[in-house]
């Protein structure tokens, strides 16, 4: 019997480091609308896999979890969202996996996530263009760039608000991604 029957989509997240995943859910307490924020932080790389996929989602984020050792990514600064603020991030190997798996699901995905995301990790959304752009002058100086890897990566249900964890996949291969 298929795990996924629920009928919810599910998103798939790359998993920051804890001491930054820590950092930017502090980031995103203080300052995303309290009445709208029921996620810590993410990183998401699919918005709505298919819930009748879900048993193949999962062998799939299985093996590559096997296959790849930890992703290098860099916080490059911050992201305007127009009504929002974000960290800006970067890396070509984990875009590179969400490729493969892409490929793998090619014709099954939504509009959105037929495209490539711009990484990043929200910390303020829902407020005026003003209020976001007040944020980023705030903050500027205080987001120093840095190197990071992403540890794995995360599946969830969505369920119409916060998310269900369904499970994580670390990375503990050897291939470089």
């Amino acid at each position: 019997m298929s795990t996924g029957q629920s009928g919810y989509p599910l998103i798939l997240t790359a998993q920051l480091p804890k001491d930054m995943h820590r950092w930017a859910t502090a980031l995103r307490t203080a300052y995303f609308p309290p009445e709208r924020n029921y996620l810590e932080a993410h990183v998401t790389l699919f918005h709505a896999l298919p819930s009748q996929c879900e048993d193949e989602v999962r062998d799939v984020l299985k093996d590559v979890a096997r296959e790849f050792a930890p992703v290098d990514a860099r916080l490059t600064g911050l992201m305007s969202l127009g009504g929002g603020t974000a960290l800006k991030l970067e890396s070509d190997g984990i875009l590179h996996l969400r490729d493969g798996i892409a490929d793998h699901f090619h014709g099954m995905l939504t509009s959105q996530d037929q495209h490539r995301p711009r990484l990043h990790v929200t910390i303020q959304n829902k407020v005026t263009s003003k209020v976001a752009k007040a944020l980023q002058a705030e903050l500027e100086s205080q987001i120093i760039p840095r190197a990071f890897t992403f540890r794995g990566l995360e599946l969830h249900r969505y369920c119409g608000g916060p998310w269900d964890l369904v499970r994580d996949f670390s990375f503990r291969g050897q291939a470089r991604a």
